[in-house]
């Protein structure tokens, strides 16, 4: 079953809403958690919701961040300083980049893309993302017990350097954000394969997730997949992204090994001609060049 990533997904399992760039929170006995923090001009929806969830936003005790993309960790700031003891966890990476003045800088710019969002911050507060410390730097191996409910934690790179995966075994429930893909609308069976930094990796990555066996996948965009699609989805995944792969190499190879060129004659034809693509196309151009060079960089390897 697929559907979208917004309302209650499971019993202990809530996805707040815009279902693009959704946050999960997951209710144990003892603790409760969110996964994610999505762009910083929803943070007054996220948190209204959180209330909404949990009756006192208080109740919410942890904050785990996927991966350093502006559109994963964007309110988290705005959560902390509304919710004094909120601990955040993320990758050491993360942690650092999140301490970066310029870095910021770059994700508010970046956010500013997203201004029909600011509809939700009908107080005007300051949604800017600020520097903060972490509290919990995340690594593979790592779980948490939030009370009949353990969060166990995997080290996924391929889509940046510092994707986490979150899975909860009594649920069979994994939330892995992009580093297995993600799906286009209802009416598309295609998935956009989200290798940036490395496709060994990324591979890697999706054969361990595979391995887990979930019964539920919450994507880090738009959807959350249950039982046989859920198991499914991570092995198209898989194929999908050794088909990308050969894809790219077409290019490459019809535009001579010119990279520059492959890069703008796949964005013409997959992006502008087949359509269909939700993500922005800055955003699908700087993502693809990112993938071309690098299998440019791996087959003169």
């Amino acid at each position: 079953m697929k559907q979208q990533a917004k309302g209650q997904i499971h019993k202990r399992i809530t996805a707040i809403p815009n279902a693009w760039y959704p946050t999960y929170v997951i209710r144990g006995e003892k603790k409760n958690l969110m996964i994610d923090a999505g762009v910083n001009l929803l943070g007054p929806r996220y948190l209204t919701s959180v209330k909404d969830i949990l009756g006192d936003i208080d109740q919410l005790h942890y904050l785990f961040l996927t991966h350093s993309h502006y559109d994963h960790v964007g309110s988290a700031h705005y959560l902390k300083r509304h919710i004094p003891g909120l601990r955040i966890g993320a990758h050491a990476r993360v942690a650092g980049l999140l301490k970066k003045p310029s870095v910021l800088e770059m994700m508010n710019r970046l956010s500013a893309n997203h201004v029909e969002l600011l509809k939700y911050n009908t107080a005007g507060e300051d949604l800017t993302l600020h520097p903060f410390e972490t509290d919990l730097l995340l690594k593979q191996g790592d779980e948490f017990d939030l009370g009949e409910l353990t969060c166990r934690v995997y080290e996924t790179p391929g889509h940046t350097k510092d994707s986490l995966a979150f899975y909860f075994p009594e649920i069979k429930a994994l939330f892995p954000s992009e580093a297995c893909g993600v799906l286009q609308d209802e009416t598309r069976s295609e998935l956009q394969v989200e290798f940036l930094t490395s496709y060994r990796d990324y591979i890697d990555s999706l054969k361990l997730m595979i391995s887990i066996e979930p019964e539920i996948v919450c994507l880090g965009h738009g959807w959350v997949l249950t039982h046989k699609d859920a198991k499914d989805f991570l092995k198209r995944s898989l194929s999908e992204t050794f088909r990308y792969r050969e894809l790219i190499e077409s290019y490459l190879d019809a535009a001579d090994g010119d990279i520059e060129k492959a890069i703008q004659d796949m964005a013409h034809t997959e992006y502008d001609i087949k359509g269909g693509i939700l993500q922005e196309r800055v955003a699908y151009v700087t993502n693809l060049s990112a993938q071309v060079k690098h299998i440019a960089e791996l087959r003169e390897k």
